[in-house]
């Protein structure tokens, strides 16, 4: 192998240009002592993806993709967890290229054997919005099997807030879920997944929380957080805990009076600074796996492209950028 394929792009453009993601020939990645080779299988589409290609400044060539399956091909001098001829799934990191490409170079510290219950293009849909689903429950909120109360989960239709209703209901079981939805088909979606309650978040979402706990929630994951800080001050139960992925600065003065706290999540942390913990993905992945296996938790896919290509992501970021998508995209093959 002495030329890999690769989808990314070079300029900022919109998503109706051809030229917003283009395919190309570039060298085979070098493999660095931790890192195993991924011939990749399948792909899925995340609003990170899209984003990046919206804003990011590309450079030379920017290849994205953050979820993948595949099978490894190669091992770095100093792999333990792997050998060639492993299925895996992963979710990548920001500081490398992605993998929208044939094969990937990845650290062994953020890949797991695949679930084999599911297919390959299945299993790519999961390990991004698992692992950021299980850090905001198990890392930043700091759950255990033991702990008991209600979880108010804003954003539950989306692809993060779905994983996150299936992970409570697998290994969280007195935790309460209150499920925020937009209308009756997402509602009987995420009552589907386990959501004990569920609340229109297009109306007065205080009053309806209050409802169901009239004296607070213990845990609110926020992946909408922008203009909500007072109702949450309001929902929330005093020393009560908040998770936000969402980005952007927000005046949260209003969360004191209650002593609320206040986490940050970003996947991608672990891997940007090669943390000391870093292989805790790796061993989240693993218990994923575990639970798909089981069935405990399934994939969610809205739309499924074949084969990988240029096109085919062009019209998967679209389906991103209209926003209405109920589960994740996935892409499989090559041409």
């Amino acid at each position: 192998m002495t030329s890999n394929f690769a989808i990314g792009y070079t300029e900022n453009l919109p998503v109706s240009d051809p030229n917003c993601l283009v395919e190309r020939q570039t060298a085979m990645p070098e493999l660095r002592p931790k890192d195993v080779l991924v011939d990749v299988y399948a792909v899925s589409v995340n609003p990170i993806d899209m984003k990046t290609r919206q804003t990011a400044p590309a450079g030379e060539f920017r290849v994205l993709g953050f979820d993948a399956a595949g099978v490894v091909k190669q091992v770095g001098e100093d792999v333990t967890q792997f050998q060639p001829g492993d299925e895996v799934f992963y979710a990548g990191t920001l500081n490398r290229p992605g993998t929208n490409q044939r094969y990937q170079a990845v650290d062994e510290r953020i890949v797991a054997h695949r679930p084999k219950q599911i297919s390959m293009t299945e299993a790519a849909s999961i390990p991004l919005v698992a692992l950021t689903a299980w850090e905001c429950l198990f890392d930043r909120l700091r759950l255990t099997a033991d702990s008991a109360g209600q979880l108010l989960i804003v954003g539950a239709t989306g692809v993060v807030g779905s994983m996150m209703i299936q992970l409570v209901k697998a290994l969280l079981p007195k935790v309460e879920i209150i499920a925020t939805a937009s209308n009756s088909e997402r509602a009987e979606f995420v009552r589907g997944l386990g959501a004990d309650h569920v609340v229109n978040h297009r109306a007065d979402l205080a009053e309806q929380v209050k409802q169901v706990a009239p004296d607070g929630v213990q845990w609110l994951f926020s992946a909408y957080s922008e203009g909500n800080i007072d109702t949450y001050a309001e929902v929330v139960a005093p020393f009560g805990e908040i998770v936000a992925i969402d980005g952007g600065p927000r005046e949260i003065i209003a969360l004191k009076q209650k002593s609320i706290t206040w986490h940050w999540e970003f996947m991608f942390t672990r891997s940007m600074y090669e943390t000391e913990d870093m292989d805790q993905q790796h061993k989240a992945l693993e218990k994923i796996a575990e639970l798909a296996d089981s069935g405990l938790i399934v994939p969610t896919i809205s739309h499924s492209y074949a084969p990988i290509s240029a096109a085919n992501l062009r019209q998967a970021h679209a389906d991103i950028e209209i926003g209405h998508t109920l589960g994740k995209i996935v892409l499989n093959g090559w041409e």
